[in-house]
């Protein structure tokens, strides 16, 4: 299966919960930021979190001005549902609804807003995430902010993309994803055309209207009913693109933003993918790495010799899948997407030596499990549409897409960058290859001329969103300042480095703005 590779962010909590049970059986720190004097914050984001907003554009004051009615959900968190113009351009036209979710405050005193967060994917629920603020964000935070999320326009709880059934979706997610047959290449092509067309199909005119700018001005909608002047925003993964997106947009809105393992928005489709694939093998090197110096590794006495045997053991699934629970069978699609999940985060790679160990032993059970975890399949089907949704933003906002019959020329820059996942993210170029509906958004820089300073964050060894990107919006963004954290895994905050945490926190709750770059 071609996949369209934009970061997804797996949620760390509730991937814990999913794999712990099923497979039973840090950084570099540097000197603590200086603060600059307060009027670097002139006039600071969120001295008046309820001041009257500017005024909307023509025609979407009834979106500015609508009440947001809250109401108990999810064991005493806060759920709303608000309205939004399907199409920004005919703002009278048809409406569709946001689902919000709100974490008060855990100390009203020191109450000083709200922050909207997003995990990333496209994709990935916005309210899911917000109601595991516990676990997600650090106690200065929670104290400080009322933590809001939203899922985004055709995602889960708002109004949703549908494309597939969960036995079309299944056949998607298991088909290879490095072709290497003519009939393989043309199995891709139509699986791709038919998840595009069944978008079309069951979602109508949604499936032209859930592009990242289109979020991005949803999001200045939520601003506003939620009473903020500016906007406070924590974004991780491509949601930080929908942050820039918004700060390039509506710079005089922009608050205190924080955008974790940043995406760089000026590159082509081609050269994303180089990089990712570049990535995910510095990943999964060192996570190699990890098991040979632990001494008596499974997968060789050195690193080379254990990303062999990893792709050596990919090449025998496509030609030989795998029994795994119940009449299932672990496919190479699987297999590789069952090998990345645990990448997002070095606290998973014990669960990947498990895997791997079974997988070797002829069981593809505990490696589903871990596929099932990336695309948020259950034992009952798919518990969300975070895959249909990811490939309908994804190629909606894509303006190029590279026809089939021109990867193999390709094949041998990207096996160069990644031996192990080289033609994966090739064949990924595919992806949006005959999608029915297009968008107009190219590469670009984002800017974001006139806004307050803006925290852009990444992480060395990450496999989704390497740190050059991080450096490379940063230096875009008129006002960005760079965090640099030295560490394995997908993003920074949370992660165990008190550097980036304390440098974070003290940005959003006392708009403390380091004066130059962190390197933590």
């Amino acid at each position: 299966m071609p996949r369209v590779r934009r970061p997804r962010r797996v949620v760390t909590a509730a991937l814990s919960v999913v794999l712990t049970a099923s497979l039973a059986g840090c950084g570099l720190i540097s000197d603590e930021p200086e603060a600059l004097p307060s009027p670097t914050l002139s006039p600071s984001p969120l001295e008046s979190p309820t001041a009257a907003a500017p005024e909307p554009e023509d025609g979407l004051s009834r979106y500015y001005a609508q009440d947001v009615e809250w109401s108990e959900c999810r064991d005493d968190l806060e759920c709303a549902t608000i309205r939004v113009p399907l199409d920004y351009a005919r703002p009278d036209g048809e409406i569709i609804e946001l689902s919000l979710l709100r974490v008060p405050t855990e100390n009203e005193k020191r109450r000083v807003g709200s922050l909207v967060v997003n995990p990333g994917g496209p994709g990935a629920s916005g309210v899911d995430y917000a109601s595991m603020a516990g676990m997600q964000f650090g106690a200065e935070l929670r104290e400080a902010f009322d933590i809001v999320g939203f899922d985004p326009r055709g995602v889960g709880e708002s109004t949703p993309v549908e494309c597939l059934d969960d036995d079309e979706l299944d056949e998607f997610v298991a088909a290879d994803p490095d072709p290497d047959t003519a009939a393989e290449a043309r199995t891709a092509d139509r699986l791709i055309r038919e998840f595009g067309q069944g978008c079309v199909d069951r979602s109508g005119d949604l499936a032209a209207h859930v592009s990242t700018v289109e979020v991005a001005r949803d999001l200045d909608v939520i601003r506003a009913v939620l009473g903020d002047r500016r906007l406070s925003y924590f974004g991780a993964s491509y949601g930080t693109l929908l942050g820039a997106t918004y700060a390039e947009l509506f710079p005089e809105r922009v608050g205190r933003l924080v955008l974790d393992g940043a995406i760089d928005p000026t590159l082509s489709n081609e050269e994303t993918s180089l990089v990712q694939a570049r990535g995910f093998e510095t990943a999964l090197r060192a996570y190699v790495a990890a098991c040979v110096d632990d001494g008596g590794c499974f997968l060789g006495d050195s690193v080379d010799a254990g990303t062999r045997r990893i792709r050596q053991f990919l090449d025998e699934v496509e030609q030989n899948p795998l029994p795994a629970s119940g009449d299932r069978e672990l496919t190479v699609g699987h297999a590789v997407l069952g090998i990345w999940a645990p990448l997002y985060d070095d606290g998973y790679w014990s669960l990947l030596d498990l895997a791997l160990k079974s997988a070797f032993d002829g069981n593809g059970a505990a490696l589903m499990t871990l596929s099932d975890a990336y695309t948020s399949r259950g034992p009952g089907g798919y518990s969300d549409n975070s895959v249909e949704a990811l490939y309908a933003v994804n190629c909606l906002d894509g303006t190029e897409s590279v026809p089939p019959e021109q990867i193999r020329a390709r094949l041998p820059r990207f096996e160069k960058a990644s031996p192990t996942f080289g033609g994966v993210f090739a064949w990924g170029l595919a992806g949006c290859a005959g999608w029915p509906v297009r968008g107009e958004q190219a590469p670009t820089r984002l800017r974001a001329e006139g806004a307050a300073p803006i925290l852009v964050v990444g992480t060395s060894r990450d496999p989704a969103t390497p740190v050059e990107w991080a450096e490379a919006l940063a230096e875009q963004l008129e006002s960005g300042v760079l965090v640099r954290r030295d560490g394995d895994g997908h993003t920074a905050y949370n992660k165990g480095n008190d550097c980036v945490d304390d440098t974070v926190e003290s940005y959003l709750v006392s708009g403390t703005v380091p004066r130059s770059d962190v390197d933590c």
